[in-house]
């Protein structure tokens, strides 16, 4: 099924999470409002077009489990979603979506970019404790940096928007070492 053209709101609902390297802020709208909303469209999506809002207690009892859980702190669940965020602090609200959302696959595009090492450590954390046989991640980066806390099970090399060279996690430790400039074909 090609999603290339689908709306944010239905690539949501046929189980696709996409995380952004710079989040948009959207004054007015909590993280609390945002994520009830976005759950709730999912769930309807699942439900062929009929209303099942998750109950208020259900939803609070929820969110508060995966922020702790996730080390998001409770004060963001009352903000509004990225206004004024860290980029430490957009970055673990992204992972907390994912975690309420629960998505098929997750597309995680530069992750790392604008972490300190601690928020780093904790949106790497929260990624492999999310990811499993329910949940897949592409992780998509330009540095080694995130890979020291995540272990991928594959590794692609795009120069160019093609793939030019696959591999493990070695693939990565070489690129970080050589540069894309040792790639065949790789131009920078």
């Amino acid at each position: 099924m090609d999603v290339t053209e689908a709306g944010a709101d239905e690539r949501a609902q046929r189980g696709l999470f996409l995380a952004f390297q710079y989040p948009h802020a959207i004054p007015g709208v909590t993280v609390t409002n945002f994520l009830r909303t976005a759950i709730n469209s999912v769930r309807k999506a699942k439900n062929n077009g009929e209303d099942d809002p998750i109950a208020v207690k259900e939803f609070r009892t929820e969110l508060l489990s995966q922020m702790d859980r996730l080390k998001v702190s409770r004060e963001l669940a009352s903000r509004y979603l990225n206004d004024g965020f860290s980029g430490g602090e957009k970055k673990r609200v992204e992972i907390l979506q994912m975690a309420m959302l629960k998505p098929r696959i997750a597309v995680l595009d530069e992750t790392d970019s604008g972490l300190d090492i601690d928020a780093l450590k904790v949106v790497a954390a929260g990624v492999k404790e999310l990811v499993g046989p329910e949940m897949g991640a592409l992780v998509i980066t330009h540095y080694q940096r995130i890979l020291d806390y995540i272990t991928p099970d594959k590794v692609h090399v795009f120069v160019d928007g093609r793939i030019v060279e696959e591999g493990g996690p070695e693939l990565a430790h070489r690129l970080e070492a050589e540069g894309y400039e040792a790639f065949e074909g790789a131009t920078v």
